[in-house]
């Protein structure tokens, strides 16, 4: 019985290589012109399918990409050029704007010394006007002072030799005191 089983399995595996052939059709000579040929013919339609009607497409999205590309950069050279003019302008409206402030407070401070000139002008007069009014009432006083200083000398001369037992005329007393305070 078991020899049975031994022929079977033989019998059986060289019937599945007489029904394969070689083992894998693509490889087997005799198919190859037709394969061939049918490579061929596939290639031929891809080559014209993709030369009229991708590469072109491709070809106008590149151009497209590349003018959109081209059109932004100019758009952007355009603008960075209007930023550096807006900057210019910025920096000079800047200067302008420090130079009329520098105007301002120099013209302020013209105003304020006029001011204070005129105030310091006015101060000066008030106290030169005050100053010889004081020498004018000190000068009364000092001939106030020197009269007085004489009459009370002379009072007190008359009283003097009144106590003594003398007696002067009053020009005599006068004119003894008005000699003593001369010098």
């Amino acid at each position: 019985m078991a020899t049975e089983t031994e022929n079977g399995a033989v019998d059986a595996a060289h019937g599945a290589a007489e029904a394969g052939g070689a083992g894998m059709p693509q490889l087997e000579f005799s198919t190859f012109g037709n394969q061939i040929f049918w490579l061929v013919v596939a290639l031929v339609i891809i080559f014209f399918v993709l030369s009229k009607i991708a590469l072109p497409r491709i070809a106008g999205v590149l151009a497209e990409r590349q003018g959109t590309i081209t059109n932004d950069l100019a758009a952007a050279e355009e603008l960075k050029q209007k930023a550096v003019e807006a900057e210019e302008a910025y920096k000079q409206a800047l200067a302008d704007a420090r130079s009329e402030a520098q105007k301002i407070v120099n013209d302020a401070k013209a105003e304020i010394q006029a001011d204070l000139d005129a105030a310091q002008a006015k101060a000066d007069a008030e106290i030169a006007a005050k100053t010889a009014e004081s020498e004018k009432a000190i000068a009364e006083i000092r001939d106030g002072a020197a009269d007085s200083a004489k009459e009370v000398a002379r009072d007190t001369v008359k009283e003097i030799l009144g106590a003594m037992g003398f007696s002067a005329d009053a020009r005599t007393v006068t004119s003894a005191v008005n000699a003593r305070t001369k010098g």
